[in-house]
């Protein structure tokens, strides 16, 4: 068990101590499925193509914008976002216009003409955890972090009553799972 975490009320070495390590294998397997927020050169142009179409902005607009329509689970960086602006105002697609020293990007109509050939990452059904499965990691992580509180400062029959609710829970998703 990793010290940084408290012990509550039943002691080091408690039964709980593997809830510990099963946080850990969570946030582990789901970092390995891609919850990394990385994405391709095509996914970010696509992205930045598809909310300029929408209305001008500048770079940190977009990358908030991206990551709030991605339901978090994709935030580029300035250093994709950027040379993607470059690039699209090199090929005429953006110009831009500076308003209190910041560089707001402006759709042209070439640019809307290529934004309309495809779809922005966060809408398209062929990217699993882009297209709306990017909630699952976080309710996950969100769930065990909650059962480890319980587990942390909770009486024995609370941590009872917890581990029958994820018991359940458990049993649900897998119901969903079989409905498929």
């Amino acid at each position: 068990m990793s010290s940084s975490f408290p012990t509550g009320p039943f002691g080091a070495g408690n039964p709980l101590d593997g809830m510990w390590q099963m946080m850990d294998q969570l946030r582990a397997s789901f970092d390995k499925r891609g919850s990394s927020g990385r994405m391709g050169r095509g996914d970010v142009r696509a992205a930045v193509l598809a909310l300029l179409a929408e209305q001008p902005m500048h770079g940190y607009q977009i990358i908030r914008e991206i990551e709030e329509r991605s339901g978090g689970s994709w935030k580029p960086s300035a250093g994709s976002v950027y040379p993607t602006l470059q690039l699209l105002a090199d090929e005429g697609l953006v110009t831009t216009e500076e308003s209190d020293g910041r560089k707001t990007y402006i759709m042209t109509d070439l640019g809307h003409a290529e934004a309309a050939k495809s779809q922005a990452p966060w809408e398209s059904s062929h990217r699993g955890e882009h297209a709306g499965f990017g909630a699952l990691p976080k309710a996950g992580i969100d769930l065990a972090q909650a059962a480890a509180q319980v587990g942390r400062t909770g009486t024995l029959e609370q941590v009872q009553e917890a581990v029958g609710v994820l018991e359940d829970a458990r049993r649900r998703l897998y119901a969903i799972l079989a409905q498929g």
